[in-house]
């Protein structure tokens, strides 16, 4: 029987110590392990970039506990541009963290660099309760749902 556990979600960054420093001040997010540099056959062979070249880091989702998982920001030696991603793109378009101070977060956000892309919200989810949400950029412009649940 073959087990599956969910690892990371990877982001690739402009300058990859800026948008750490982002998610570990404004969500909590730790640093797991040491700065990585990572090169060779090896890499190239596994990501199908040619001459891959990277360094980055791996932050732990806040709420887990150490085997949690983790968000690995790399930042490539050249990394490609793409078209900016919404929230109605085909694809993965954001990454979402549940907060209990939805202000202090978005005043975070802000703060580092971030900004906010949508309002504020209250939205009923039948049998669920109420999410209190909005969606905001980190400073590469990756799109960041902040909620808050209110459960009967």
């Amino acid at each position: 029987m073959n087990t599956v556990k969910y690892s990371h979600t990877n982001l690739i960054a402009s300058d990859w110590k800026k948008l750490a420093r982002f998610y570990s001040e404004v969500f909590d997010c730790d640093q797991v392990g040491p700065v990585r540099f990572l090169s060779g056959p090896g890499v190239s062979g596994g990501t199908g970039v040619e001459n891959a070249r990277l360094e980055g880091v791996h932050l732990r989702f806040p709420g887990f506990g150490p085997e949690g998982p983790t968000l690995e920001i790399f930042q490539y030696q050249e990394n490609l541009e793409r078209e900016i991603a919404y929230a109605n793109s085909k694809g993965l378009t954001h990454l979402a963290f549940e907060v209990t101070n939805m202000d202090e977060i978005c005043a975070k956000v802000i703060r580092e660099g971030g900004w906010m892309l949508g309002n504020l919200v209250r939205q009923e989810v039948e049998g669920v309760g109420v999410c209190t949400f909005v969606y905001v950029r980190d400073p590469d412009r990756n799109i960041i749902e902040i909620q808050m649940w209110d459960h009967p």
